[in-house]
């Protein structure tokens, strides 16, 4: 592998916190000053990590989305869900929820009840990644996998692990299926690590540190916490940990390169498909929620 094809980083962003939802903190690289788009993903969103106290949790309740998919990944706590089409169940640490909102769905995510009613930890992540113009409307659907069913490696010399949530890597292969080519993984390198993975030339590439620091491309660039890096065109990428290691998520795809018309929870490709999107919202036809009594697991049966 020619060290010329290792990609760089071309732009490095620090995340900013905001309220979403209703009314929880997030830490958010994309989209952020410096780097609105970096298609085909249209944001992410830290979630965390936070300690609440009896009676602080909050979430985002009853909301509606079209045109996109969202991917919710959890590393410590709990998260309900419930959604118009009578879809419930519960996202737990290492599990990973994709959603495929299409059409159009009204969602539901809330901390688990008891980390609303006896505080807790939560920590966890959303991606939103679009939908090419053919698929926008597609029949929502989901793919729930739990902690147990995401694959994981670790490299020869035992400094890097990762969990493989979409692609390939260090030999083992996502459980998720994918509409368009996407990788998602995170990675743990310590001090020493030196990890080189070849990745399509076709995909944009993005990584986000969320723990400690590392050191990307031949380069050595380092990228610490809460910083985000795009990195620039070649066949594979290089990742290295520094002193006290770090954590990443890797994000790549194949860009769409078609017109995004955006309003909230809704991505179009045009401002009429938007006004439709609203119109149909309005009207009651993405649906409501049905409340339950009891949450199941996944999406299970309770």
């Amino acid at each position: 592998m020619s060290d010329r094809t290792v990609r760089e980083p071309e732009r490095i962003v620090t995340a900013h916190r905001q309220t979403e939802g209703g009314g929880f903190i997030v830490r958010r690289p994309l989209p952020t000053r410096g780097l609105e788009h970096a298609d085909p993903f249209l944001l992410l969103d830290e979630m965390g990590p936070v300690d609440y106290a009896p009676g602080e949790a909050v979430g985002a309740p009853d909301h509606p989305h079209r045109g996109f998919e969202t991917v919710t990944y959890m590393l410590e706590g709990e998260f309900e869900h419930e959604d118009s089409a009578g879809h419930r169940g519960v996202i737990r640490a290492g599990d990973v929820q994709w959603m495929t909102a299409g059409a159009g769905i009204v969602h539901s995510e809330m901390p688990a009840a008891h980390i609303r009613r006896d505080g807790g930890r939560v920590h966890g992540f959303q991606l939103w990644v679009n939908l090419p113009a053919r698929l926008k409307m597609t029949r929502p659907r989901y793919q729930e996998v739990p902690a147990a069913a995401i694959p994981e490696a670790t490299s020869a010399d035992g400094r890097a692990r990762v969990r493989v949530i979409a692609g390939q890597a260090l030999g083992v292969s996502a459980a998720i299926d994918t509409l368009t080519p996407i990788v998602y993984q995170d990675w743990t390198l310590q001090e020493g690590a030196d990890v080189r993975l070849p990745l399509p030339e076709d995909h944009a590439v993005l990584v986000y540190v969320f723990q400690g620091s590392v050191a990307l491309g031949d380069s050595g660039t380092a990228v610490r916490d809460g910083q985000a890096a795009l990195l620039g065109q070649g066949a594979a990428m290089r990742l290295r940990g520094l002193p006290g290691g770090g954590r990443l998520l890797l994000l790549a795809g194949v860009p769409l390169r078609e017109p995004v018309a955006r309003y909230g929870p809704f991505v179009m490709n045009t401002v009429d498909e938007l006004a439709q999107a609203l119109a149909d919202h309005r009207s009651g036809r993405l649906g409501e929620i049905t409340r339950t009594a009891v949450v199941g697991r996944l999406g299970g049966a309770p």
